[in-house]
């Protein structure tokens, strides 16, 4: 079983622990000390080692950080975690501040009328956020300090890094060679006159050597740095244990993660650093030496968010494989929820089940999400032994999951009935479906980005003044992170969508304490099919890559246009096509009924 259940939140440990920190504080002579969720490689997902966040605050969640004065604390979290916070810190000690509606620096002023020192470890923050910040706080009298990591002195039993494995990947998966990336690397470090490129993200890492890894639950990566020069020879810093099955190249180097800092000191030329990904003591170490730094973007992002045609069709494969999964799951479902004996447990343990009946999988990539009733309408909900509800008839069952398999990522989440759904819930329910029928539907011309796009999945929403507060959609990675940069549907996106981009379309319905709502899909970015009279430019358009039934029972027909219900019926038709033969025979007349053409009674 790769999910457990235990409580990991521990908000009752918060207050002496935050009081440890302020006398840790008051030794260094300052006022403040910022603790954030991420680690040196500014990812989403952390070691247990760098959970200084939830070690400090019991705050669990995947984003946000604390900002902890002598008086007060805040923890900052944006609107996916604006219910879970509530029961996990605790709120004598630590207050919840609204994220990003709430910029740091204002709070910061308001918390700090008479100017004060705030320290950081430079290793946790980019120089980007740092610059931001000292530009909030100009004329404060406020002051930044760099300095050492203020928790990891009061963290005795912190647990040492992670030592996984680092495991070679097929060529014939990724679709390019590592030296034909690492070529195409120097091509474009010679054309802009850099000698060398400091990489931080383990997923750049791991894309551009065709590695993957295991020191990240969830996530096949490598916990590693890496300086490139203009010939394309790498200097990998990680420790090189992790390496001992790793086929030798002679193009990659392996260094201990503690000579970094003295190698980028020694580092001469033009270097190229992500101002956005690399924390500040890259620059820092940089600026004791010789080094001319070229601050721009990461480029293995941009391009490893493009992906093959082996790396899409190998995704393609692994969604069947899970489709037909998702298929047993919900088949099960159906027959026992009705009996009244599951728990959310129960739910999460038989989906993984048979996920590892493919024998394919390799884990899940993220926690699986199972809110029942009121526990769906905590977007980032967690199961826990403490949390663990029934399924009741009458109610809405969230499920929110994914698998990684060696060939593709994959992300789903089915929104289900278990017993007569209200009246409420359908209709809410049909918004939702609507906006997730308008994003698979879109046709778009070059240069949209995903910011263009995310009003259509909440445009039916808003007509009835509902929404929801989370991005529409993100990028998924090819045996990568389940989260994936640059590209997404969401407000604030403005990276073009481009040929090859893996995203989500998962639009949603919270109403707190009554139920969640959910629909999701993965969808790739491909060249759209020229219409009948010809297009008047280049067009773009979505290729639907999950194919799972979506519950019936809870869409209201009379809401949909003539062209949703035809988009509707020609998926599931899509779905019982594909899948028809992978499922189990017990399955099969489930998979039947639930594919029926939407003007056909439900089962």
């Amino acid at each position: 079983m790769f999910q457990t259940f235990e409580v990991t939140s521990q908000p009752d440990l918060g207050p002496a622990r935050l009081a440890a920190l302020r006398e840790e504080m008051r030794a260094a002579g300052v006022d403040g000390f910022l603790v954030p969720r991420a680690d040196l490689h500014q990812g989403e997902y952390v070691a247990p080692r760098d959970q200084r966040l939830a070690w400090l605050t019991g705050f669990t969640g995947s984003a946000g950080f604390c900002a902890a004065l002598l008086d007060q604390a805040g923890v900052f979290i944006d609107g996916r975690y604006r219910v879970a916070v509530k029961s996990q810190v605790d709120l004598d000690h630590f207050t919840p501040v609204p994220w990003p509606d709430t910029k740091l620096a204002d709070w910061l002023r308001e918390a700090l009328p008479q100017g004060g020192t705030v320290a950081f470890d430079p290793w946790l923050h980019t120089k980007s956020e740092i610059d931001t910040l000292v530009t909030g706080l100009d004329g404060s009298g406020i002051t930044l300090l760099e300095t050492g990591n203020l928790v990891d002195r009061i963290w005795q039993d912190q647990p040492p890094a992670p030592l996984g494995k680092i495991m070679d990947y097929p060529a014939e998966l990724a679709g390019r060679t590592s030296g034909e990336k690492r070529s195409w690397l120097a091509e474009q470090m010679a054309a802009a006159g850099q000698d060398a490129m400091i990489l931080t993200l383990p997923d750049s890492i791991a894309w551009l050597l065709n590695i993957r890894g295991s020191d990240i639950e969830r996530i096949p990566v490598v916990q590693a740095c890496a300086i490139v020069d203009a010939a394309g020879m790498v200097q990998l810093f990680t420790d090189p244990s992790k390496a001992s099955e790793l086929p030798v190249d002679p193009a990659i180097t392996l260094r201990p993660m503690d000579d970094f800092a003295a190698v980028l000191a020694q580092t001469t030329g033009a270097v190229r650093v992500d101002q956005s990904t690399a924390p500040l003591a890259v620059t820092r170490a940089l600026q004791t030496g010789t080094a001319q730094i070229h601050y721009a973007a990461d480029p293995c992002i941009l391009e490893k968010a493009q992906k093959t045609t082996a790396e899409i069709e190998g995704t393609r494969t692994a969604h069947l494989r899970d489709g037909a999964a998702m298929v047993n799951f919900l088949a099960w479902l159906d027959a026992e929820a009705p009996q009244g004996n599951l728990k959310e447990i129960d739910v999460v343990t038989a989906l993984e089940g048979f996920r590892r009946q493919t024998n394919a999988l390799h884990d899940i990539s993220f926690e699986t999400i199972c809110g029942a009733g009121p526990n769906g309408a905590i977007v980032h909900y967690r199961v826990s032994t403490e949390t663990n509800r029934p399924v009741r008839q009458g109610e809405l069952l969230l499920v929110d999951s994914g698998g990684q398999y060696l060939d593709g990522t994959t992300d789903i989440t089915r929104t289900v009935a278990v017993g007569p759904p209200s009246s409420e819930a359908c209709t809410a329910f049909t918004r939702v479906l609507q906006g997730m029928i308008a994003i698979s539907r879109a046709r778009f011309p070059d240069g949209i980005a995903g910011r263009d796009l995310d009003s259509l999945a909440r445009a039916p929403l808003w007509m009835a003044g509902q929404d929801y507060d989370h991005g529409t959609g993100h990028g998924v990675g090819a045996f990568l992170s389940v989260h994936e940069g640059p590209q997404r549907i969401s407000r604030v996106s403005e990276v073009p969508l481009l040929p090859g981009m893996i995203l989500s379309n998962e639009p949603g319905y919270y109403r707190e304490g009554a139920f969640g709502i959910r629909i999701e899909n993965l969808i790739v970015v491909q060249q759209a099919e020229p219409l009948s009279g010809g297009d008047d430019r280049k067009m773009r358009s979505f290729e639907t890559l999950t194919y799972v039934p979506i519950d019936r029972r809870l869409i209201v027909p009379d809401m949909l246009s003539p062209g949703e219900k035809d988009w509707l019926n020609s998926y599931h038709a899509q779905v019982y096509d594909l899948l028809a033969d992978r499922v189990a025979t017990n399955a099969h007349d489930w998979l039947k009924a639930a594919t029926a053409p939407l003007d056909e009674p439900n089962s």
